[in-house]
């Protein structure tokens, strides 16, 4: 009883700080109160509801079942809007909130929503090495389905929630990208459903324009309703070397030297400042030394590019065994470094015993529960970008980020860009290699202002052939978006397939000059 009236107690008195210091101040200024509070139990509640429907569609095996009927109806409400004259675009029926993009749709109030249900593996084809998903599945819920199985995909790009609908309209990336490139070129084929309602299976082989369109497309050709993936046999560990790396010039000839290694499984590094960097290679194997056996993801572990930082503070090298999925969600308990702004001393031993198994909350309600007060001091003083540019332009744009943003760490990861058609290729006629840089953060530069900042940063991707990915804020004009990305196929097929009265083009769809 006593224990009730002490939390009783303390839930008053929290009620009564936060009417006299207001809501929104608390939102804005003390959120983690929030965030541990109410979006912390709600995540876990979230979790286990997707985990045990998970677990009822493999018992019952009903998502292949119910897959074709779920496809029909999607179609039976593309074929209505058709009937009701084809006045508003249409988009999928999925809350803007619920997306891991930073962005909330505006055209979600205004479009015809399309309800899309599809949230299952479909089928593990062992002999083709190829596994069938919808594309609401998640890198979370696809790692746990096929590691028991002895198999994981080529690509894991970092965040359990990144769906596979969402890396292949737009994008995805990880540290194995070196050798098999972007999320999208581990797809051996897609399943949409067209302006016109009829359904379409594209490969390489079949319908190949409309297979190379769908990457970057962001759901403005038609309604993906499946996709082939290749698999490959996963190993129980991956073995990781980390190197810190002193002086920018050496940072960048380092981490190429290593980007061009194809022994290397894994290529990733964390620059803590412009001369200071750890760069990680890893190779997957199925032998540890048990001493050195590190399990990163378990919820009392230090958050990784803290304990990266070790390494360089320390001023040595160092090799672990970290356990496969814990690898390849290694980032995802302290959303790369964006939960120690979110939840300051979220990495504090103390709070990590007790609370962390509850960490991260859920990307989507801390978008749903962010308020107009927040969205705009995010958007004026914080920035979330990643920008592909060529690996030989590398040390020009670190110095870049650093003088427009000057936002640490910085993430790197380098992927091969083969020359496929398509919105995003390398400008001339052969594969080449590129990185990702990733800027997430307060900038700390002090001529930084969101708008003209990103501008200044687009401008200078645009110089050196790269691209910004589309989940961000984009403060392009559409001459300069189409100067970035080859549009030749797209607009080709747009008009063939009938999809300018059906989607709304991709600039416009995305880009903040469209959308204000």
């Amino acid at each position: 009883m006593s224990a009730l009236w002490s939390v009783g107690a303390g839930l008053l008195l929290l009620l009564l700080w936060v009417r006299h210091r207001g809501l929104e101040a608390v939102l804005v200024h003390h959120r983690w109160v929030f965030v541990c509070l109410f979006l912390l139990p709600l995540s876990i509640l979230f979790d286990i509801y997707y985990q045990l429907r998970a677990w009822a569609v493999w018992r019952l095996h009903s998502a292949p079942r119910q897959h074709a009927q779920r496809v029909r109806h999607i179609q039976e409400q593309v074929r209505e809007w058709k009937k009701e004259g084809s006045k508003r675009y249409m988009c999928t029926g999925r809350p803007g909130w619920l997306t891991v993009s930073l962005r909330v749709g505006k055209y979600k109030k205004t479009h015809k929503n399309i309800m899309i249900n599809l949230m299952d593996v479909l089928e593990v084809d062992s002999e083709r090495q190829v596994v069938r998903v919808e594309p609401l599945v998640s890198m979370g819920q696809l790692t746990a389905y096929l590691n028991p199985m002895g198999w994981t995909i080529p690509v894991v790009p970092e965040l359990d929630d990144l769906t596979v609908g969402g890396l292949i309209m737009g994008t995805g990336i990880e540290s194995s990208s070196h050798i098999y490139g972007l999320f999208q070129h581990t797809c051996v084929a897609y399943e949409l459903v067209l302006a016109d309602g009829s359904l379409v299976r594209c490969s390489p082989t079949e319908n190949s324009d409309l297979f190379y369109a769908v990457p970057w497309s962001c759901g403005t050709l038609g309604f993906l309703v499946a996709a082939e993936i290749k698999m490959i046999p996963a190993k129980k560990y991956v073995k990781i070397h980390y190197k810190p790396v002193r002086g920018l010039q050496k940072i960048c000839e380092k981490f190429t030297e290593e980007s061009k290694k194809k022994e290397n499984s894994f290529v990733e590094g964390l620059m803590y400042s412009l001369d200071e960097a750890v760069i990680m290679t890893g190779v997957l194997t199925d032998e540890a030394e048990q001493s050195k056996i590190n399990r990163i993801g378990n919820y009392y572990k230090p958050w990784f590019f803290k304990h990266v930082e070790k390494y360089l503070k320390a001023d040595r090298t160092g090799v672990e065994y970290i356990p496969s999925r814990h690898y390849y969600h290694r980032h995802t308990r302290s959303i790369f470094w964006e939960l120690q702004d979110i939840i300051p001393f979220g990495n504090n031993p103390v709070f990590r015993y007790l609370f962390g198994w509850m960490v991260p909350p859920k990307i989507s309600l801390l978008k749903l529960t962010q308020g107009e007060a927040i969205r705009k001091l995010y958007e004026q003083h914080h920035v979330v970008q990643d920008m592909l540019v060529p690996m030989k332009s590398l040390e020009k744009s670190i110095q870049t980020f650093h003088v427009d943003l000057n936002v640490y760490p910085i993430w790197l990861c380098p992927f091969i860009l083969p020359n496929n058609p398509g919105m995003v290729h390398p400008k001339g006629n052969e594969t080449e290699l590129y990185v990702d840089i990733g800027a997430y953060g307060e900038p700390k530069s002090k001529q930084f202002e969101a708008r003209a900042s990103m501008r200044q940063m687009e401008k200078f991707v645009r110089s050196v052939h790269g691209f910004q990915m589309l989940y961000a804020d984009c403060y392009m004009t559409r001459e300069e978006f189409w100067d970035m990305f080859d549009g030749s196929l797209y607009h080709k097929l747009r008009e063939q397939m009938n999809c300018k009265d059906a989607f709304p083009e991709v600039y416009d769809k995305i880009c903040k000059a469209a959308r204000h």
